[in-house]
């Protein structure tokens, strides 16, 4: 069965800005039937989220996904909880390097696959200082000013 949707690809702006991407994951999460809807719907922010360990499972917390308009009383929870779906070695490798480095996990992309299904892209990230920040702004300016001068 293969679903015609639109193409959904929402990207947390702020995660480049505030840290290092060092490694990436693709991962599912687990949703309920208004969630996806809304996701399709791009109905999606990113911006406040992070990942954390609950025992052994990873969640993603503070994704905020708008209730969906022809929901009824059995609508989601905005901010709620959700699991992400890896497999067990991705999990181990995750919570080994968070635990010792003191690096942490954060959603840089959501997407919704060619087979339908909703993925999570998470990066494991540490934090840039503020002097690095300025670093990063100057680069760009450069390169944007770079990319003027090609123009003409």
């Amino acid at each position: 069965m293969v679903h015609k949707t639109a193409n959904i690809n929402i990207k947390n702006r702020k995660v480049t800005f505030e840290y290092e991407l060092i490694e990436k994951f693709i991962a599912g999460i687990q949703l309920s039937g208004t969630e996806i809807k809304s996701i399709r719907g791009g109905k999606v922010n990113l911006s406040e989220s992070y990942c954390q360990f609950i025992g052994n499972e990873l969640f993603v917390k503070n994704m905020h996904i708008a209730e969906y308009e022809m929901g009824t009383c059995n609508n989601h929870i905005a901010l709620r909880d959700r699991k992400l779906l890896l497999t067990r070695k991705e999990l181990y490798k995750l919570h080994k390097k968070v635990k010792e480095s003191g690096l942490t996990i954060v959603p840089v992309r959501l997407f919704v696959n060619d087979r339908g299904l909703a993925k999570l892209q998470i990066a494991l990230a540490r934090g840039k200082k503020t002097y690095d920040k300025r670093e990063s702004l100057k680069r760009k300016d450069a390169q944007r000013d770079m990319d003027r001068m090609k123009k003409y």
